[in-house]
């Protein structure tokens, strides 16, 4: 299995496959989004959702469809567990990938709706503002703060917060937004994947803990309500476009990150900028929650987030993991009653 390969899955639990490690570096924008794949066999796994209950390996621009693959996840009963099976059983499921995918049958990446690599996770962790700058902006923009004091406290004194895991979404599924009378932003993250059980580990050795990476958009109503309140509607949580493994990512301290909204660069920065860094999040995190395989960190937006409309198409990228493309909608609760107020002024 070529270089750059990723792996694609679908609705439940699918995901995984082999990857081969890039030789040299290459930027993903020059290749459509995802490495080119250059040859030799590696160690490196990407792995992403597609379609319905589809498992597959990304190839170039071609997904090699390896779902038989998932017939080594062990059977479960109610009550069912709290992590994600696939993520908790990477290595059997791999080694069944890496017998499957010479012969897979091959089907167009741009042809398939990509869902979140990581199917059930147990918990959505975020970072309330964990770039200086974003810190900054928030701090001298009432539109930001909304004159709440814990808008615009250092995440060490703010911690951590949930999401709802019902807010998750892939790439394919697209952002369908809420209350459409308020605003709502856009925040690129770089989101982290936790691979095994985790409770008070040190940063030291937090990175041994991490399965993989995607892009995060964390997606936000502003007001003055809890964070997690506002951050929480359903497809707010946008994971994607795949999941690039640890071992192809091995600093995850150091790379460049962006969004553009209807061709317009929104936000630009590099997670070096983060106030608490990938092993310092999981250590906080871990010291309050027992992390499971499968939970997802999202570590944090830079400065730079603003509005997003229906209509609106999001292109997000990070180095070493590739570009996402997020369309943008209005919900159709909220297209109804945007209808109502149109025609009756008020509700």
């Amino acid at each position: 299995m070529p270089a750059g390969t990723r792996v694609c899955r679908s609705a439940r639990l699918r995901l995984v496959a082999r990857a081969v490690e890039v030789v040299g570096t290459r930027s993903t924008r020059e290749s459509g989004g995802y490495p080119e794949a250059i040859g030799g066999l590696g160690d490196p796994v990407r792995l992403c959702r597609f379609d319905e209950e589809r498992l597959g390996v990304v190839d170039g621009g071609v997904i090699r469809d390896v779902t038989p693959a998932l017939d080594v996840l062990p059977s479960v009963s109610y009550p069912l567990p709290e992590h994600d099976l696939l993520i908790a059983n990477l290595t059997p499921l791999m080694a069944r990938v890496r017998s499957l995918v010479d012969s897979a049958p091959r089907v167009s990446l741009k042809s398939v709706k990509l869902l979140s690599p990581v199917a059930n996770p147990g918990k959505l962790v975020a970072a309330p503002v964990n770039y200086q700058k974003h810190l900054e902006e928030v701090r001298t923009d009432q539109a930001l703060h909304h004159n709440t004091a814990g808008h615009t406290i250092t995440i060490q004194s703010a911690g951590l917060f949930l999401k709802a895991t019902s807010s998750l979404v892939g790439a394919g599924e697209g952002i369908a937004l809420r209350k459409l009378d308020r605003r709502t932003d856009h925040e690129v993250e770089l989101a982290v994947v936790i691979g095994k059980t985790a409770r008070n580990v040190s940063k030291e050795s937090a990175l041994s803990y991490v399965a993989g990476y995607a892009i995060g958009l964390d997606v936000t109503i502003r007001g003055s309500e809890d964070r997690s309140f506002r951050k929480s509607p359903d497809t707010y949580s946008v994971l994607g476009p795949w999941l690039v493994t640890a071992d192809e990512i091995p600093n995850p301290g150091n790379l460049d990150l962006q969004i553009e909204v209807r061709g317009e660069l929104r936000q630009k920065s590099n997670t070096r900028y983060l106030i608490l860094g990938v092993p310092e999040l999981i250590e906080l995190a871990s010291s309050f929650y027992t992390l499971h395989p499968g939970d997802v960190i999202f570590t944090g937006t830079p400065e730079g987030v603003s509005p997003i409309e229906p209509g609106d198409a999001i292109v997000a990228s990070i180095d070493r993991i590739g570009v996402m493309n997020v369309a943008v909608r209005a919900a159709e609760d909220a297209s109804a009653m945007a209808a109502v107020v149109s025609a009756f002024g008020s509700v």
